[in-house]
């Protein structure tokens, strides 16, 4: 065994502490947001301070939360656009990127180009508002999926995956008479699995944290997805579904305290995708930086 010097053992003993300070000052945000959520309003509108653990422990604020029941169908909107959008996104960007991946295409290059271009340059908000609203998608879910149906960066991404599979696994198939489409789902898709995975957490986050579409294209409430809903409530302070029985004096305390389960209720299913994803998480996106 090699001794370490003192010099190494210092450094090592610091950059532990600092590590150790940088996971607590990232980490404390999210449990101050959860301790809040399951708090009794009136004791933390009197605390001050740093907040260690929930004070009073109770659920009224999640129970108030569900009492809206627009949160409940924000839900289901934003489950919707989530699974649907998704999927359609990986298809599409698979399809995209299996193309551009292929050394026999032609005008491989400048079509990658073009598509790249679209990464710096676009036509701004208001044709992208008249496109949407022409073509019929206007206050209808899919005005939010079908145009960022592709993400160019998570293409290129996938590209660069793609591009790492032996091409002899693509040779092998075409002799056995497989078509593109075969090679594509049976072949190359289940060999870039950390790739699908990134690409899968990516565009779901996407839309799951999407509002500005949905307060641009929709017009019916009910069509309104988690975000938008989480939005009203924590700029506008739109509660009033939610503290119906609850005295004008308690209203504030308890209003701060909803605000704060609202966001646990929005946060959490993302939250409880990603451990899931992780093991391919590094892996996937490593790619696009080693070859990209």
């Amino acid at each position: 065994m090699i001794k370490e010097s003192t010099g190494r053992k210092v450094f090592r003993f610091f950059n532990g502490l600092f590590m150790l300070f940088m996971i607590i000052v990232c980490f404390y945000p999210m449990l101050y947001v959860l301790f809040v959520s399951f708090s009794n309003a009136a004791l933390f509108m009197e605390h001050q301070g740093p907040l260690l653990k929930p004070l009073g422990f109770t659920l009224n604020s999640y129970k108030m939360v569900f009492k809206d029941p627009m949160i409940l169908k924000g839900y289901v909107n934003t489950i919707f656009i989530v699974v649907v959008g998704t999927c359609i996104n990986i298809i599409m960007t698979a399809l995209c990127a299996y193309f551009l991946s292929r050394k026999n295409v032609m005008f491989r290059t400048p079509i990658m180009i073009f598509v790249t271009f679209t990464m710096f340059f676009g036509g701004g908000l208001i044709p992208f508002y008249l496109t949407v609203r022409n073509v019929g998608l206007y206050n209808s879910h899919w005005a939010l999926i079908l145009p960022t149906v592709i993400n160019t960066y998570n293409m290129i991404i996938m590209r660069t995956g793609f591009q790492g599979i032996p091409d002899s696994m693509e040779e092998s198939a075409k002799i056995d008479g497989a078509g593109h489409l075969t090679i594509l789902f049976r072949i190359i898709i289940p060999l870039a699995k950390p790739v699908i995975a990134v690409m899968v957490l990516y565009y779901a986050v996407g839309h799951w944290n999407s509002w500005f579409n949905a307060m641009i294209f929709l017009q019916d409430r009910e069509k309104f997805p988690l975000q938008l809903i989480l939005r009203e409530i924590l700029i506008q302070n739109d509660m009033s579904q939610m503290t119906t029985g609850v005295g004008l004096l308690d209203q504030e305390a308890v209003a701060e305290t909803i605000k704060y389960a609202v966001i646990v209720v929005a946060t959490l299913p993302i939250l409880l995708i990603y451990p899931f994803l992780q093991k391919y998480f590094v892996q996937g996106i490593m790619i696009g930086a080693i070859k990209g």
